[in-house]
């Protein structure tokens, strides 16, 4: 068990730099991506779709912190997904070798957009001291709230590792419905302000409880529905539980197709 942790610990740390090797500003990119995606969207749907909040007194950077907010879990679950059909085939050379255990490279996708998230939380931190009323005490509740997601960044992962193997066009479907639930999600507005006629579609999407819960503990200063958190922890180890059988199972065939 130590020696996998040390081993994700070194390719996690290898993936995060060798993304940004040989750009000028190096790693420095994962600072700056956030702080322009920010900007983009905050110019967007706040100054040129003039969309509203609904809070009271509400500025642009409101706005732009609760949108933040969203995008950074959006994000989150976005690298892992999206990366996970080409974590086999892309590394052919890790099959071959018996003692290689090709389950950490989900794992080790998932590190290294854990390490993106934090480097984002610490944009919204600054933003919330300069822009925003200051960080709230339940701001240290976002870890707590991160564990389902993780949980089904790894089992989904799993999943998708194993099926980009066998099926390569999951990729493009992937691609495509990571789009879609961006905008089934409440990334861009409350959930409150979703129709009636839609409440039950959003609301079965997990991300949907934990974009809300996580702006609750970040920018609003309130404890998490413990309630719904526990229920999300346990589904999603049910899905963890699931990805890792089905790759355990699926990784016996992977020598033979590549």
């Amino acid at each position: 068990m130590a020696n996998h942790l040390r081993l994700v610990y070194q390719l996690t740390k290898r993936e995060v730099v060798g993304r940004y090797k040989g750009s000028m500003l190096g790693i420095f990119w994962s600072f700056v991506n956030p702080l322009l995606m920010l900007f983009v969207y905050t110019m967007f749907f706040s100054v040129i779709l003039k969309i509203k909040w609904g809070l009271n007194d509400e500025s642009k950077s409101d706005f732009a912190i609760l949108l933040f907010v969203g995008l950074v879990m959006y994000g989150f679950i976005a690298e892992c997904i999206n990366r996970a059909p080409g974590l086999i085939i892309g590394n052919v050379n890790y099959v071959k070798k018996v003692v290689f255990p090709l389950a950490i490279l989900p794992v080790v996708s998932c590190g290294s957009a854990l390490f993106h998230w934090a480097i984002s939380m610490l944009v919204l931190i600054l933003a919330l001291i300069f822009f925003g009323n200051g960080v709230p005490v339940t701001a240290l509740l976002i870890v707590p709230v991160m564990v389902p997601l993780v949980l089904y960044g790894l089992g989904l992962g799993w999943i998708l590792a194993a099926m980009g193997v066998f099926v390569r066009d999951i990729s493009q479907v992937v691609g495509v419905f990571s789009q879609v639930l961006m905008f089934m999600s409440p990334v861009f507005f409350p959930a409150s302000k979703i129709p009636a006629a839609y409440q039950g579609v959003f609301r079965a999407n997990p991300l949907t409880g934990i974009i809300e819960q996580a702006r609750a503990v970040l920018v609003f200063g309130k404890q998490p529905d413990w309630n719904s958190l526990m229920l999300q922890v346990l589904v999603a180890l049910v899905v963890c539980a699931v990805g890792y059988g089905w790759f355990s199972m699926s990784k016996r065939g992977f020598a033979d197709v590549l």
